[in-house]
């Protein structure tokens, strides 16, 4: 189990904003009679609130707007890839373990290469950037999704022919729908992409870059990180 951050002593006034990408299990939003929001980043990024003896108001948005806010400073902290658009406007604090992104479909559906692809459908989630070989594949068609559990209905519904992104969201998003893993067929890795701890360069919380380092490198060696993706179903090697 998780054990809590050791906090610094609150710091007054100071509460740091923190946007969650909304995609399980990394970013859980708000159910009806939940208590609280939930999910891997979620929960990693109030542990380093707490440790930097910060409040944190933690909130699940989408993507677009995530990199919206981290660009004006609304928001001081988020747990997201590294995107070219952000360049110059966040530093980049720690990695958490990389993804493999996938491309997988139906049971008995097999990919062997990325060429497989051409004259096929993919459920593609709006505004990720998940491979450069295939967005610039004018031969692969995607077809745009708010979340991934729409792109998975997508897919159980025969919309699309497979669904690309890190397999997690996709597992979740399948068994959210109500089926099992088991409906999807092998899935082909097509790049892999690491998350980062990232601060806004626009912050006015004062976040100190090699403080966030050590509490975030407190956080691994207490096997925190690790019990926090178990406790999501998540496991690294």
């Amino acid at each position: 189990m998780a054990q809590e951050a050791t906090p610094h002593p609150v710091k007054a006034n100071q509460t740091i904003e923190i946007r969650t990408i909304g995609i399980p299990p990394y970013g859980i939003a708000l159910a009806p009679g939940a208590v609280d929001a939930s999910g891997i980043y979620y929960d990693v990024a109030n542990l380093l609130a707490a440790g930097a003896g910060y409040t944190a108001n933690n909130i699940i948005y989408p993507y677009a707007r995530i990199v919206s806010e981290l660009k004006s400073g609304k928001t001081d902290l988020s747990i997201m890839f590294k995107y070219a658009e952000l360049d110059g406007y966040v530093t980049y604090v720690a990695p958490l373990p990389s993804l493999k992104t996938v491309i997988v479909g139906l049971k008995g559906s097999v990919y062997h290469s990325v060429d497989d692809l051409q004259g096929k459908t993919l459920a593609y989630l709006r505004g990720a950037k998940f491979s450069d070989k295939i967005d610039s594949s004018p031969l692969i068609h995607k077809r745009l999704t708010e979340d991934f559990d729409q792109g998975a209905r997508m897919l159980l519904y025969g919309r699309v022919d497979a669904i690309i992104g890190p397999l997690p969201p996709i597992v979740s998003a399948i068994k959210a729908s109500g089926e099992q893993e088991g409906v999807l067929g092998e899935p082909l890795v097509v790049d892999e992409r690491t998350p980062w701890v990232q601060i806004s360069n626009k912050s006015t919380a004062r976040l100190g870059e090699s403080d966030l380092k050590e509490i975030f490198a407190k956080l691994v060696a207490r096997g925190d990180l690790s019990a926090i993706q178990e406790k999501y179903g998540v496991f690294h090697e």
